[in-house]
């Protein structure tokens, strides 16, 4: 039988600074953490809702200089990627938790990681989402990098003003498709990071609706020579059509973590698509 699930949305101090969060299910329910990648929407509603119905306590939340966390200069981040793995194992603490369940998508899975790498005991199990063993910038060689002729077209648009709502939003529909993503989720996605930005300056909208703030920052040293580390239950998922990091970069993490399942959704671009929700939620349940 499903249970009622409750939301809510506040921040809470975690490491120094403060993450917007939003919480699905009961307090007293196994934790599932899911990062932002780089907002907590990259986390659709409705998998949250089925996560916690599933008998787990959700907690998504925002990284630094996104959505409702602490945010001072994106273009200028004063922060290390491990400073974003302490903020999600802080948050596990934060929140009255002892462990947690840790998830995270695309440039989150990277902070994901690396938190489960450098703070094992915080972390019972591990969801990566459409990433890559990698920071960002030149790929492995063994690796599949960017599609650079969809990458190159999407990013040789002129960008909106990022001031106006309904460009922006615009902006994203028409960028969903090559992406291998709905345009209508896409652009009800944009509509609500936008509404949710607490700011009008356009730098931090454009961190807020496309997260070049993680491309700011110092992603060493390398961690996927640890990889092996890790030794928790892990599933891997990925879009057979994601052209931003491909497949072949979930292969690789699956093939170096100790005992990971990968599943690979076929509808899937780089965004966790809507159908697929059942689907994902029950493998994340199974860990």
């Amino acid at each position: 039988m499903t249970r009622p699930v409750r939301a809510s949305t506040t921040t809470v101090r975690a490491n120094g600074v403060e993450l917007g969060i939003e919480s699905f299910g009961r307090d007293d329910d196994p934790l599932i953490l899911l990062i932002g990648g780089t907002t907590m929407l990259s986390w659709p509603d409705t998998l949250c809702d089925r996560l916690a119905s599933g008998g787990r306590r959700v907690v998504r939340y925002d990284l630094r200089d996104c959505g409702a966390s602490t945010t001072v200069d994106p273009e200028n981040p004063a922060y290390h990627l491990r400073d974003l793995a302490a903020d999600a194992a802080a948050l596990v603490e934060a929140l009255g938790a002892d462990t947690a369940h840790l998830a995270g998508p695309g440039v989150g899975g990277m902070v994901a990681q690396v938190a489960a790498l450098d703070h094992p005991d915080q972390f019972t199990a591990l969801t990566l989402v459409g990433t890559r063993p990698v920071a960002p910038g030149p790929v492995d060689d063994d690796l599949p990098d960017h599609d650079h002729t969809v990458l190159g077209a999407l990013f040789s648009r002129p960008f909106p003003d990022w001031t106006d709502r309904d460009a922006v939003v615009a902006f994203a529909a028409a960028g969903a498709e090559p992406l291998g993503n709905d345009p209508e989720q896409a652009q009800a996605t944009a509509a609500r990071i936008w509404d949710r930005t607490p700011s009008k300056d356009p730098a931090i909208h454009l961190a807020n609706q496309l997260g070049t703030v993680f491309s700011r920052i110092d992603c060493t040293p390398r961690w996927r020579d640890r990889l092996s580390e890790l030794g928790l239950p892990t599933l891997v998922i990925h879009g057979r059509t994601d052209p931003f990091f491909p497949l072949g970069n979930g292969e690789a993490l699956a093939a170096e973590i100790p005992g990971a399942h990968l599943l690979v959704l076929d509808d899937m671009g780089t965004a966790l698509p809507h159908p697929a929700v059942d689907r994902i939620a029950t493998a994340m349940l199974a860990l």
